[in-house]
């Protein structure tokens, strides 16, 4: 039989909990509530669930502060983290997406949008199928091993940025826009801002140093990656 995928609810009102978890069980998942940062730690060391939809704000430590410990933490790093909050502002948005967050969800939110951005994030988490080498400049990457390398040197990416990485990898010298990218990384039909992209080329960038230069931005386009970045150039 199947495992149902595990849903850690990380909500503080017992009310939102519920509806979220009453809907999540009738969708396939199994859902285990949390009301606060300790006791979801608790869960956490007890078993790993496949998502986490955590509220920004919480009794105790912050979902910002929470999401920023669970991903430096290596055992619960690669864990799905949907934010849950009633800022819809963008520097919220953006703050959240910095904290480690792979998207986001303004309350109120219907059913319908909080099951699409779970199963999205839950596709990306997939295992790559491919499991090509691609070698672009100073940079290799190996899709078989989900490895990258700057020089020989080992590079520590995310999983949404080593997906970003290995498409900007397979298709170079393009410019790719940011709705392209949502479709071909994230997967289309997803409920993501096209800032989404922004974020995770900023930690791409951040990730790779000075190699970080070889994205570039194409005022008005998207991005593109170069083996030969203007900004090395000009150096």
């Amino acid at each position: 039989m199947k495992r149902l995928p595990r849903v850690l609810i990380v909500e503080d009102e017992p009310a939102i909990a519920e509806l979220i978890a009453v809907n999540l069980r009738h969708n396939g998942f199994s859902p285990i509530w949390s009301e606060d940062g300790d006791s979801a730690q608790r869960e956490l060391d007890a078993i790993l669930p496949d998502v986490i939809l955590l509220d920004w704000m919480l009794p105790g430590q912050s979902g910002l502060a929470l999401a920023r410990k669970w991903r430096a933490d290596s055992r619960t790093k690669p864990i799905p983290i949907l934010m849950l909050t009633a800022r819809g502002d963008e520097p919220d948005k953006v703050a959240g997406l910095d904290a480690g967050a792979d998207d986001y969800i303004t309350k109120p939110f219907s059913t319908q949008e909080l099951l699409a951005r779970i199963r999205a994030v839950l596709r990306r988490r997939a295992p790559e199928q491919l499991s090509d080498s691609v070698s672009i400049g100073v940079l290799t990457l190996d899709a078989a091993t989900h490895r990258v390398t700057c020089q020989e040197q080992p590079v520590k990416v995310g999983p949404t940025e080593f997906k970003l990485l290995h498409y900007l990898m397979k298709h170079p010298e393009r410019v790719h826009s940011r709705s392209q990218l949502l479709d071909k990384v994230w997967g289309d039909h997803v409920f993501i801002e096209e800032r989404t992209v922004d974020v995770h080329v900023k930690r791409l960038r951040e990730a790779l140093g000075m190699a970080g230069a070889m994205v570039e931005t194409v005022r008005g386009a998207g991005y593109r990656l170069t083996a030969q970045p203007k900004a090395l150039l000009q150096a």
